[in-house]
């Protein structure tokens, strides 16, 4: 209380208020073994600013940090070189305070960038259309199931054992009411899916099958098997890449016959950070774009003829459609897709 600008008089007359005796018996709810016996006096004095500095500094050399070690957790976090120029474009006010930009005309600058965001995507997927992006590469993947289903109505979800383990906890989760029934497709012993088993278990009620290329393993899949496979069933084929960089190799999911494509965008520029923010990408073929979750940013032409920024196919989203929208998405990852579009900017 002694950091509160009052007095005694004034103490004592909010205490009385709400019938109270003194200022301990407020924290009489806390067990008496836990509460603090003696003044706080061994605070120690006032540092200096160098002090300070010093003394965090000898702090933080108890960490092992990515600086100093090398890091082979991976599993959708990793350590890549991200140039200077990421973090003094995504620092500066405009972008950095930026709100989800409901009123384009004050928004241009964040929509252009979403915009450039979508593009990249596009190309690095060989997609159609891409969204604003997701919270993570998990959610997205399970928006991905939730779109096939909407798409088709089937109730039935392959997902391959290779996937990341936490992004099926998450599509179990995102399915689990929805009677949605999740089955897992097995691994042969190269680490690969068991087309074969696959091929025996697929049918007319499948909604979608679920791949990760490069998978959990780190192993290439035979992708163009598995999309035939899912395609003869009139099945949603999603590509899900948690390594995104891994698309700048290999042929892209789109050429592959990919129905949607999603991934975790973390390793385009964004920090590993303890674990987020992350970045979920989203993109998909134009037929589908109704059915899409998230924000999708439009060019367009205003009324003098000029090039203009908008939020558009908004009647998908929750500010217009409520529970009925496709996802509910409200301030999305904007920051980390700035990050991303820089990042793939800076490195072609």
């Amino acid at each position: 209380m002694r950091y509160i600008p009052d007095t005694d008089k004034e103490q004592k007359e909010m205490l009385d208020s709400i019938g109270v005796k003194s200022v301990e018996e407020l924290f009489s709810s806390i067990p008496d073994s836990l509460r603090l016996k003696n003044p706080l006096s061994n605070i120690p004095h006032a540092m200096s600013e160098p002090e300070v500095l010093r003394h965090m500094k000898g702090m933080s050399k108890k960490n092992a940090d990515l600086d100093s070690h090398i890091s082979f957790l991976g599993a959708g976090a990793y350590n890549h070189f991200i140039p200077s120029v990421v973090n003094h474009i995504i620092s500066r006010s405009e972008f950095y305070t930026a709100y989800t930009p409901y009123q384009p005309e004050i928004s241009q600058g964040t929509l252009q960038a979403i915009y450039e965001f979508q593009t990249l995507i596009c190309q690095l997927t060989g997609m159609e259309v891409a969204n604003a992006s997701m919270y993570d590469g998990a959610s997205a993947l399970a928006e991905a199931v939730l779109m096939a289903h909407r798409i088709n109505d089937r109730k039935e979800v392959f997902v391959s054992r290779g996937v990341h383990p936490e992004y099926r906890q998450v599509v179990n989760t995102y399915c689990r009411y929805l009677g949605i029934t999740i089955k897992e497709i097995p691994f042969t012993g190269k680490g690969l899916i068991d087309t074969e088993w696959l091929s025996k278990n697929i049918s007319e009620n499948t909604s979608a099958v679920a791949v990760q290329n490069p998978n959990f393993f780190g192993c290439i899949e035979e992708i163009k098997d598995i999309e035939k496979l899912t395609h003869a069933s009139d099945a949603i084929f999603i590509y899900c890449a948690s390594e995104p960089i891994s698309l700048g190799i290999l042929k892209s999911p789109g050429e592959f016959g990919a129905d949607i494509v999603v991934g975790e965008g973390q390793g385009l520029g964004n920090p590993v950070s303890f674990g987020g923010p992350y970045l979920g990408l989203f993109a998909t073929r134009e037929k589908y774009i109704r059915n899409m979750p998230g924000r999708l940013v439009g060019r367009t032409v205003d009324a003098n003829g000029k090039t203009g920024y908008v939020l558009t196919l908004s009647t998908r989203e929750q500010h217009i459609r409520r529970e009925k929208a496709t996802s509910n998405i409200c301030s999305n990852q904007a920051l980390c897709a700035l990050s991303a579009t820089v990042y793939m900017a800076l490195m072609g």
